[in-house]
């Protein structure tokens, strides 16, 4: 491969996968990575918007056969000259020429590897898909390396520490913040092939792990499996959270049992993971209620969604950036780039939020899940907040659903805490009115024992309005 060309891979986590994102940066190539639960469809969109002209693949993953899906579309991708199955990485390796690309007799010394500057495109990751439509982010090398770095470092992850990460590598959880975050630490990275919450606990035990990043779907996992009493896990310093609402009784929990610290980052891939974070020794309140301060070297301000004017202090806007965080831009997608990006260089993330005086953010929700009902704006963030603190519910997501009258009628999708005794819509719409005006009480109630997720642990909300619609997801009660 050349320089500049991207290069694909298709797996979960393996050490390979490691190898191969640093033999690609360091080569000044592009790393396109790839969620391995994509099927052929997908994949080959992939494959065709990024232009790759390789692609390092796992034979199969949970029971898909992957190398038969990559044959099935080589026809189709003339721009992809090679297929590479990681069951032959060492042969593959091996056929490396190591000599100067001139061959002359003088200089057969190790190949020389090209320049590659800081702002260079070193990787295209595509967004998770809350909103249902994969954009490739082009993230650069100062990006990936900077962004890691602050955040092993704001979460005391100390010299030779010790992160266990089953966060998956395609993502920017797992391929970037964790793993070059403890390099940049001269850490020790204990991967896993996926997440188990009984593994990771053996793994902290058996490694003295002092690190992990675990969404707060994984966290309960752990909280709650058989093993946790048994394990020693003592050597857990901090535990890192985030991509999705972490609420004050989780984190308390985790910190009381866990008996370590803990963190909360926020973030988006076109940010390269994250611009902001809690910091270990800030109060419980802000702990629980906020994402923290920027990190290091990035503007963050919050503004009028409709001007791009800075809002005054305390009062809602949306979240936009600007530094070396933000991404190059959407591979081949002139348009969507102008969208996200203005041209003084202020990223919009569609995310609200307030800032204090002291730089704190608190996420208020998404631009895009902001329901109108009857003239009315109502945050679904804050009306999970609630519900969240309700005893019988252990997850709750709220969307707007369609309706003649007001536009728009609230609707909440709970995870009971105990799927056996689920609460009462009544009740839980009673509990609310205690706590939130009438109008932003919900006006449905709908139970399900599992979300529709994002590998990095986000709700997928138009998939529940999609299941809704199409009754898929039936309502609890009247």
């Amino acid at each position: 491969f050349a320089p500049g060309e991207r290069i694909a891979i298709w797996a979960p986590n393996c050490p390979e996968w490691m190898l191969l994102q640093h033999g690609v940066s360091l080569a000044g190539m592009v790393l396109v990575t790839v969620n391995p639960a994509l099927r052929a469809r997908e994949l080959r969109y992939v494959l065709d918007q990024s232009r790759a002209a390789g692609i390092f693949f796992a034979d199969a993953y949970r029971g898909f056969d992957m190398a038969d899906a990559v044959a099935s579309l080589r026809d189709g991708l003339p721009e992809l000259r090679e297929a590479i199955p990681l069951s032959d990485w060492d042969t593959f390796a091996a056929s490396g020429d190591l000599s100067t690309s001139d061959h002359s007799a003088a200089d057969h010394g190790p190949a020389a590897l090209p320049p590659v500057r800081p702002g260079d495109p070193a990787q295209i990751q595509y967004t998770s898909g809350t909103t249902g439509f994969p954009k490739g982010a082009i993230l650069h090398h100062r990006g990936v390396v900077n962004a890691s770095r602050f955040v092993a470092i704001g979460s005391g992850v100390r010299d030779g520490g010790i992160w266990v990460n089953a966060m998956p590598m395609f993502h920017i959880g797992g391929g970037t913040l964790t793993e070059l975050g403890t390099i940049a630490q001269r850490g020790t990275y204990v991967l896993l092939p996926g997440f188990d919450a009984g593994l990771v606990l053996e793994l902290i035990e058996t490694y003295r792990g002092t690190m992990i990043l675990a969404v707060p779907t994984m966290l309960l996992a752990m909280l709650d499996h058989p093993d946790l009493a048994s394990r020693d896990l003592s050597s857990l310093q901090t535990v890192m959270s985030g991509a999705a609402v972490v609420p004050d009784a989780l984190v308390r929990r985790a910190t009381e049992t866990f008996g370590c610290k803990f963190t909360i980052v926020f973030g988006q891939t076109e940010l390269h993971g994250v611009i902001s974070q809690t910091q270990m020794d800030d109060s419980a309140d802000d702990q629980s209620e906020t994402i923290g301060r920027p990190l290091p070297q990035v503007e963050v301000k919050i503004a009028d969604p409709v001007t791009g004017q800075t809002m005054p202090v305390g009062q809602v806007g949306e979240i936009c950036a600007r530094g070396y965080q933000t991404m190059l831009g959407y591979f081949g997608m002139p348009e969507e780039t102008a969208a996200a990006l203005d041209g003084d260089g202020w990223l919009r993330t569609g995310d609200l939020a307030a800032m204090d005086g002291r730089g704190y953010l608190t996420i208020t929700g998404r631009l895009k899940d902001m329901i109108i009902r009857g003239g009315e704006n109502i945050y679904p963030r804050e009306i999970e907040d609630v519900l969240f603190a309700h005893p019988a519910v252990a997850q709750a997501a709220v969307v707007g659903l369609a309706d003649e009258k007001w536009g728009e009628r609230v609707a909440a999708v709970i995870m009971p805490a105990d799927p056996a005794n689920p609460p009462s819509p009544e009740a839980l719409r009673d509990y609310c009115r205690e706590w939130l005006a009438s109008f932003k009480a919900p006006a449905e109630w709908f139970f399900v024992a599992e979300y529709p997720m994002t590998a990095s642990g986000k709700i997928q909300k138009f998939r529940l309005q999609h299941d809704i619609a199409a009754g898929t997801i039936t309502p609890a009660g009247p």
